[in-house]
């Protein structure tokens, strides 16, 4: 009992907020960047309003897109609460509008999931219980009584254990044979770069790829410990801004490295980060009077963050239900930071019948290039294809249509492999969190 009162006054002493409110600034200007790279490159349209069909994830099949005009409302008031977000207006409606909004069209299609979007996700939803808008903020602007420099240690450790599951998950999903004993996928990735000056030359080598593939792993399973550590805080910092922008260089995977960069600050104390603050708003004349008596403690809001941190940490390991390679049926592989791990690519061919009549599928009629690729490899997505399939085709006249697939994968670098078997009715199947017996074994 001693060791956890000791644990919970550590938790719940008073500090500077500086950490939370650098954190919202740059958590805001991020999503207000996002933001305009989704707008600007078409994607609203491309995504959403394009497709005829979408693929919703299992439980939130009555989330579907707006109409055209509603769409781009939606993502321009989510626009305008990244800002407010940034500048501290109207913070805890801008805040929960941003997650509410953000989260609501991550779950349109799974076919654009992104592990940071479900970060970004997640943080938002963190940053709606957290008193981030205290200062250097409109809303103390606005109300001089409302102003505050302190917070309970626990407001800040919860972003940082968030970060830190996102690591180290990441690390240990890399603990495989085929990342560590092979360097798959990076082996097929990097000689893509090979036009690249100065480095394409290397990225040709093998020995490259073994070294990324290592010193990824161990740089994932120990950057939240070092980043923690005084001794070594400010060389794993360096190592965090070296390692994602070498990421963003080599590979397209939009604003997730910026993001770990922003995020990672979050480790450095609090009383440094209160002097990155005061110079801030000494250079802008920021009043800095402050309620005398600022942070106070929820006990409930401790415990609801300590559901949450469980629930993240139990997460990854769902896939642990399931027989088989997770990579190859995917079951738990989402919301779980498997990040790059695998090269996979595959193609699927549906049938419909109903007694004597027969028609081959031609997919591009009812999916976008980028859903057909990912539906091809993930044996949800196929399943809720040919369900779809099975509608059309009533509608069509057709009175009992059965639906099968012949689908070949290939994993990795590896020969294309049969991944369904296409003696199965797929109509008859209902999707489940139980394990899908009707994926062929991938051995």
């Amino acid at each position: 009992m001693t060791n956890l009162a000791t644990i919970s006054n550590h938790l719940k002493r008073e500090v500077s907020n500086a950490p939370l409110v650098l954190f919202r600034i740059a958590f805001g200007v991020l999503m207000t960047a996002s933001v305009i790279r989704f707008m600007l490159n078409g994607w609203v349209e491309e995504f959403y309003l394009k497709p005829t069909f979408h693929f919703t994830y299992y439980g939130f099949e009555w989330v579907q897109p707006l109409p055209e005009w509603a769409m781009y409302v939606l993502f321009g008031m989510m626009l305008i609460s990244s800002v407010f977000i940034a500048i501290g207006a109207f913070y805890r409606l801008s805040i929960s509008f941003f997650f509410l909004s953000f989260t609501y069209v991550e779950l349109i299609d799974k076919t654009y999931y992104l592990n940071h979007y479900y970060f970004v996700s997640l943080m938002a939803f963190i940053l709606i219980w957290l008193p981030a808008a205290g200062r250097f903020s409109v809303d103390a602007m606005r109300k001089p009584n409302s102003r505050i420099n302190s917070c309970r240690f626990y407001e800040i450790a919860i972003i940082r254990l968030q970060v830190g599951i996102v690591y180290f998950f990441a690390g240990a999903a890399k603990l495989n044979a085929d990342w560590l004993l092979k360097a798959m996928p990076l082996k097929i990735w990097l000689p893509a770069n090979s036009h690249l000056p100065v480095i394409g030359s290397l990225l040709t080598k093998t020995w490259v790829a073994y070294f990324f593939s290592w010193f990824g792993a161990l740089y994932d399973l120990t950057v939240p410990f070092f980043l923690s550590m005084k001794r070594t805080r400010w060389v794993a910092y360096l190592s965090v801004i070296s390692f994602h922008l070498l990421t963003a260089f080599l590979f397209p995977i939009g604003v997730f490295p910026y993001v770990m960069i922003l995020s990672a600050i979050i480790f450095f104390p609090s009383e440094l980060q209160e002097k990155w603050l005061q110079k801030l708003e000494n250079w802008m004349s920021i009043s800095k009077t402050f309620k005398s008596s600022t942070a106070y403690s929820n006990n409930w809001k401790l415990g609801v963050f300590s559901a949450f941190i469980l629930l993240q940490l139990a997460m990854p390991w769902r896939y642990l239900m399931y027989p088989g390679s997770l990579f190859w049926h995917e079951q738990g592989y989402r919301f779980s930071w498997r990040v790059m791990l695998m090269e996979k690519m595959g193609q699927a061919t549906f049938v419909v019948k109903d007694g004597d009549q027969k028609v081959i599928i031609d997919n591009r009629k009812h999916l976008t290039p980028l859903q057909e690729k990912m539906m091809a490899t993930q044996p949800d997505m196929i399943l809720q294809y040919a369900h779809y399939l099975e509608g059309v085709y009533e509608l069509q006249g057709f009175k009992n249509p059965q639906v099968s697939t012949e689908a070949y994968v290939t994993l990795n670098g590896r020969r294309s492999k049969q991944f369904i078997d296409e003696q199965v009715d797929l109509t008859e199947i209902e999707d489940s969190w139980k394990h899908k017996s009707w994926v062929l074994s991938y051995e």
